[in-house]
């Protein structure tokens, strides 16, 4: 992890074991929906980005407030203390991608996604 970095080590372990992802939203209405941490790509700028197919009230509250959460996490990789299995909160800011390079990018290895979702990490705080 380098100095200004905002996703750890640790955190990029994780995603190399399967595990669910909650995405929360809020905006409109309060919504949640899963994704899987094989679904995730991390770009060189440490944006995250979903394969999206479903997403209609993310993105609707996206459009009104682009704050979201992450919940992301593995049994399979040691946290504090050697603790059986961690997870991260990110926190961020949700936007939609429909056209350009990394849209492409992403069809290529997701050929199901609609659009991509794109979140700027803000913070990302590992749990346990």
């Amino acid at each position: 992890m380098t100095e200004k970095s905002k996703l750890s080590d640790k955190f990029h372990e994780v995603l190399t074991h399967e595990g669910i992802v909650s995405v929360m939203s809020w905006g409109i209405e309060p919504h949640l929906v899963n994704t899987w941490n094989s679904f995730l790509v991390i770009t060189e700028d440490e944006r995250i980005l979903i394969p999206a197919y479903g997403y209609r009230i993310t993105e609707k509250n996206v459009a009104v407030n682009p704050h979201i959460k992450l919940s992301v996490g593995s049994k399979n990789v040691a946290g504090y203390k050697n603790y059986p299995g961690t997870g991260f909160i990110i926190t961020g800011r949700g936007s939609f991608i429909t056209s350009g390079a990394e849209y492409d990018m992403m069809k290529e290895k997701f050929d199901f996604l609609t659009r991509v979702f794109e979140v700027t990490v803000d913070k990302a705080i590992q749990m346990l």
